[in-house]
């Protein structure tokens, strides 16, 4: 009977390691990584407290975190930008910058371990910035320029940034950049 109950621990001990060994290396692989980020509910909202103070909020299944944009802001929406699954905040705040006057800028915000963190905050795209969208997984601007025409272009994620795709329009009235902008 001692043989019996020897063997069964014997196996039980060599099951145990197995199952160790591979939880262990479950854990390390970026599969169950990616699972995991996948299944953690996030969601980003802007507060206003003032005219020119707003708070970006970042709530997840487990933290709630805030980053303060003492800007006017004027556009607000959420989307993936970097492709990487998880949203991202893109913030349009109005604000000067050391080479450029006060104009419009877009910041890109992203959730790094439950944490509002800098994607990227951008003083310029090609043009003067009048707005834009998430569209389809790219940045859509209406700008405009110094000859007082405006254009619709288009920017992607490009690993530090934001890369010029293809304009929409350009050389164009208000009223028909307007239609290049709003539509797919």
């Amino acid at each position: 009977m001692k043989s019996e109950e020897f063997a069964t621990a014997l196996m039980l001990h060599r099951i145990l390691i197995i199952c160790s060994l591979f939880w262990s290396a479950a854990a390390n692989s970026s599969l169950f990584t990616l699972h995991s980020s996948l299944i953690q509910a996030q969601s980003f909202v802007l507060e206003t407290k003032s005219d020119t103070l707003h708070v970006l909020v970042l709530t997840t299944d487990s933290t709630v975190s805030r980053w303060q944009l003492p800007y006017p802001v004027y556009q607000f929406t959420t989307g993936d930008v970097d492709g990487d699954g998880s949203t991202d905040a893109l913030v349009g705040v109005e604000k000067a910058t050391r080479y450029y006057p006060m104009g419009r800028r877009l910041f890109i915000f992203k959730n790094y371990k439950g944490h509002v963190r800098p994607l990227w905050m951008g003083s310029k795209l090609g043009g003067t910035l009048c707005d834009f969208r998430f569209i389809d997984g790219r940045v859509r601007s209406l700008e405009t320029s110094t000859n007082g025409l405006y254009a619709v272009a288009e920017y992607e994620w490009a690993g530090f940034g934001l890369r010029f795709v293809r304009f929409l329009v350009k050389g164009a009235s208000l009223e028909t950049a307007r239609q290049y902008f709003g539509g797919s």
